[in-house]
């Protein structure tokens, strides 16, 4: 049956190659988009957030694009734009930090079956031995999900990131990797330290220099200058002040806001070259980026409905709403920004929220789905 099958997908192929065709795309009507304006506006008038930057683009096109409310409520207001920067949190992963390590891996630096501590040796013990790159992308090494922060800056004072990492490395497993699936920010820590090692520069460079730059995100980057502050949304309020341009993850903030879960800030706009860069293969205006098989480890099932650095089809996947297709990849940010993009139909969907503003009682879950079904269940009208 098998065999059948690969015969009939070759001769499709060679039948679109030899006529010069191409599978038709259904288009997205931008006149339904207009939906999200109502779907954004009724959620923070719900106080779910201050603030919002919306994206949905098809390939290179841009078919919505809009800004709704305020970057800042308080101690006064200021009204977002379509290019304010983000603390995008965990979107850090599969921005930053996994393809970082694809990168290596396409250069021959390193195997996703590598044991991490082949370059981490105090990270093998505890039930963590046989823990493989591989493990901490899809998030099943068995690592706890997250540990104190301010534990260890009473103890070690702010920032420590050598004494988190060691923290990290000394942890026990709670359970064989592979095993089970829990979301980890400590894999990706160990993930971005793996990368340091590996290429002699720290996860704030090595992105940079090989993605952020390469593909022209000119707004995005760890530790935003002071001149970025008054573009910037705000997120929580810690010590009297709404932290802009400070990363507002705990254990990121440990580390001087350079690691692997959390710490980019970027816009709707550089996200979505991200976006054309993984749904055209790994390239970007002639430059490879990425090798098309890093792009299917980062983006198709590997393990427990887990890609290499985005999600798929895990209990994380609901922000897919409920049309998008079940190859969407997706993933998500602790402050309220997330990221759903159709390979098939090349569409993608970008939600930037500062939920976290003022105190960390806001809510993006609504929004993600009303807006994700609103783009999905029009693409799939007429299929």
């Amino acid at each position: 049956m098998k065999l059948v099958q690969a015969i009939v997908a070759f001769l499709v192929l060679s039948l679109y190659a030899g006529t010069g065709c191409q599978p038709t795309i259904r288009k997205i009507s931008k006149e339904k988009l207009k939906g999200i304006d109502e779907a954004v506006n009724e959620e923070i008038e719900k106080g779910s957030f201050p603030g919002a930057v919306v994206l949905v683009a098809q390939a290179d096109e841009i078919l919505y694009r809009q800004a709704f409310g305020h970057k800042l409520i308080t101690p006064r207001t200021e009204a977002m734009s379509k290019n304010t920067v983000f603390d995008i949190a965990s979107l850090t992963k599969p921005v930053a930090t996994a393809p970082s390590i694809m990168i290596l891996r396409d250069r021959g630096k390193l195997r996703l079956s590598d044991y991490a501590g082949k370059y981490l040796p105090a990270f093998a013990c505890e039930g963590k031995e046989k823990v493989q790159i591989e493990h901490l992308l899809t998030h099943t090494s068995g690592l706890p999900a997250y540990m104190s922060a301010s534990e260890l800056k009473g103890q070690f004072g702010s920032p420590c990131p050598d004494k988190v990492i060691d923290k990290i490395c000394s942890l026990k497993a709670l359970s064989e990797p592979g095993e089970e699936f829990r979301y980890s920010c400590l894999g990706y820590m160990t993930l971005a330290k793996i990368a340091e090692v590996v290429s002699g520069r720290e996860i704030d460079e090595f992105a940079t220099e090989n993605i952020f730059e390469p593909l022209g995100m000119e707004h995005t980057t760890y530790n935003p200058p002071e001149s970025w502050s008054k573009n910037t949304a705000a997120t929580q309020i810690v010590e009297g002040r709404p932290l802009r341009g400070v990363v507002h993850d705990p254990l990121a903030r440990l580390m001087g806001g350079i690691t692997g879960n959390a710490g980019v800030f970027s816009t709707a706009r550089d996200l979505s070259i991200y976006c054309q860069m993984l749904l055209n293969g790994g390239k970007w205006k002639g430059r490879t980026i990425l090798s098309p098989e890093s792009v299917g480890l980062l983006t198709k099932v590997v393990s427990h409905g887990r890609a290499c650095g985005f999600d798929v089809n895990s209990s994380y996947s609901w922000i897919k709403g409920s049309f998008a297709p079940q190859e969407a990849f997706c993933h998500s940010g602790y402050t309220g920004t997330s990221i759903v993009c159709d390979p098939a139909s090349k569409v993608y969907v970008i939600i930037l929220t500062n939920r976290t503003h003022p105190d960390d009682t806001g809510t993006s879950r609504p929004v993600r789905t009303k807006v994700a079904d609103i783009v999905f269940q029009e693409l799939g009208e007429g299929r």
